[in-house]
C-alpha cells in the first residue's frame, strides 16, 4: 500500500517563516514537519511515499533525497501550477497506481497510528476525523455508526484531519487541472461511498505562527 503526503500549498499564513522555506520543511521541536509523517510512515510498514510539491518544492526534494534515510522509497510530482488538492492527487495518480492509497496533508502534527489504515477499504473513502478545534468550530461532516456525511442538521459535525485512505476510483470522471477535494468526497457520500473514524489523540492543523508553537508545546508535554 503506498501514501501519498500533499505538499504543494505555499503557507501564507506561515509568512514570512515560508517566503523561503516551504511549509512542510518548517521545524516542529527542531524536525521537519514532513519528517515526522515519513516516519510513522516507515514505522507503520508503509514502504512507497508520493509526495507533491510546487512552491520551493525543490528544497523538499533536496532535503528528503529518495527517502532511503527514512527506510521509504520517495517519489515527487511536481506541480509547475496550483492544482488544489484534488487535482495535485489526480496527477500523481500515476506514481500510486490502481489500489487504495493513504493520502495525509503535509500540514498536520498527529501522533495517529497509520498503520490502522491498512485493512481493506469499503468504498471509495475513509477519513479520519477529530473533535473541532477552537479555529474550526463548525466542523466538517458527521460520523454515525462509521457513515461519514455531509449532514447540515442532525449529528454534530466533526473535522476532517487531513488523513484518508482513497480509491482511485474516486477521481474517476475528474478532467486535469486545478480541483478541490472536498467535492469529491461529498458526491461519494451521497453514494454512501465514505467510511471514517474519530481520532482523540494528538493532532494539529498547523496552519498559523500560533499552531506551529502549539505543536511544539503538545510534543514538550508528550514527551
Amino acid at each position: 500500500m503506498k501514501a501519498m503526503i500533499l505538499a504543494a500549498g505555499k503557507g501564507e499564513r506561515m509568512r514570512p517563516l515560508t517566503l523561503h522555506t516551504p511549509k512542510p520543511l518548517l521545524p516542529v521541536a527542531g524536525v521537519p514537519l514532513i519528517e515526522y509523517h515519513l516516519r510513522a510512515l516507515a514505522k507503520a510498514g508503509f514502504n512507497e511515499v508520493v509526495i507533491n510539491h510546487a512552491w520551493l518544492g525543490q528544497q523538499i526534494e533536496d532535503a528528503l533525497g529518495d527517502g532511503s534515510r527514512f527506510g521509504l522509497a520517495i517519489r515527487y510530482s511536481a506541480e509547475g501550477e496550483p492544482l488544489e488538492t484534488a487535482g495535485g492527487i489526480l496527477k500523481a495518480l500515476p506514481l500510486l497506481g490502481s489500489e487504495p492509497f493513504v493520502l495525509i496533508n503535509g500540514d498536520v502534527f498527529t501522533d495517529y497510528d497509520f498503520s490502522a489504515l491498512r485493512a481493506p477499504l469499503k468504498g471509495l473513502a475513509h477519513l479520519v476525523l477529530v473533535t473541532n478545534p477552537e479555529h474550526h468550530p463548525g466542523g466538517d461532516f458527521t460520523l454515525n455508526q462509521g457513515a461519514v456525511r455531509d449532514v447540515p442538521h442532525g449529528d454534530p459535525r466533526l473535522t476532517y484531519a487531513g488523513i484518508a485512505v482513497l480509491d482511485p476510483q474516486l477521481f474517476d470522471g475528474c478532467p486535469p487541472g486545478a480541483h478541490k477535494l472536498a467535492p469529491l468526497y461529498r458526491n461519494a457520500m451521497a453514494l454512501g461511498q465514505v467510511s471514517g473514524e474519530h481520532f482523540a489523540g494528538l493532532w494539529v492543523d498547523v496552519g498559523t505562527h500560533e499552531r506551529l508553537a502549539e505543536a511544539e508545546r503538545r510534543l514538550k508535554d508528550k514527551s
